[in-house]
C-alpha cells in the first residue's frame, strides 16, 4: 500500500534528471538507490526533504537532491517534501522558527515582519539572524526526525497488517 501511494505521487525520474537546476548533478543522479522505493528510502527521503524545507535558502530542492544523493535515499520524494514550504506556509514556518530561536537563546523579541525575498533575509540577518537560523535548524531537525519515525512506523504497520490479512485469508475454512 505505501509503495503504491508514493509511486502515484512521484514525478518521472527523467523529468527530474532534465530539471534545469538538477541537471548539474547529472553523473551523481545515476545511482540506482536514488530511484528505488522502499521503507528506508521513503522515510529517509521525506525526512531530508522536510529538513531542507526549513532551511531559509533559495533552491531548497537542490539541497534536498544533494542530501538524497549523499544519503542514498529516494530523490523524487525528497524533492517533493520540500514543497511543504511554499509562499503560503513560509511566513508561518519562519515566524515559528524565529519564536523558537528567541526562546532557546533567551533573546528579546523584536518586531518581526517577514518578506519573501532574499534581500529581506540579507538585511535582517544582523538583528534576527541568530535566533531565526537556530530556530530553522532546530525545527528542521525535529520535524525531520518526526517525519522519519512516522513514515517508518506507518510503513511497518502497513506491512504487518497485510501479512496478517493474508495469513487470515489462508487459514479461513472454505464456505
Amino acid at each position: 500500500m505505501p509503495r503504491r501511494t508514493f509511486k502515484r505521487i512521484m514525478p518521472d525520474p527523467e523529468r527530474i534528471r532534465q530539471h534545469k537546476y538538477l541537471r548539474l548533478l547529472g553523473p551523481w543522479m545515476q545511482k540506482a538507490s536514488l530511484w528505488h522505493l522502499n521503507r528506508r528510502s521513503a522515510s529517509g527521503a521525506l525526512a531530508l526533504g522536510v529538513f531542507s524545507a526549513w532551511m531559509p535558502i533559495p533552491f531548497q530542492m537542490v539541497l534536498a537532491a544533494i542530501l538524497a544523493i549523499i544519503a542514498g535515499v529516494n530523490m523524487p520524494l525528497a524533492i517533493i517534501a520540500v514543497w511543504i514550504s511554499n509562499p503560503l506556509t513560509m511566513p508561518f514556518m519562519f515566524y515559528l522558527a524565529y519564536l523558537l530561536g528567541t526562546w532557546v537563546m533567551d533573546w528579546e523579541r523584536g518586531a518581526f515582519e517577514f518578506q519573501l525575498s532574499f534581500q529581506w533575509l540579507a538585511d535582517s540577518l544582523h538583528s534576527f539572524g541568530p535566533p531565526f537560523l537556530l530556530g530553522c535548524a532546530l525545527l528542521g531537525l525535529i520535524c525531520a526526525a518526526l517525519t522519519y519515525l512516522v513514515i517508518d512506523s506507518l510503513w511497518r504497520y502497513s506491512i504487518l497488517f497485510n501479512w496478517r490479512r493474508r495469513r487470515n485469508a489462508r487459514t479461513r475454512p472454505l464456505p
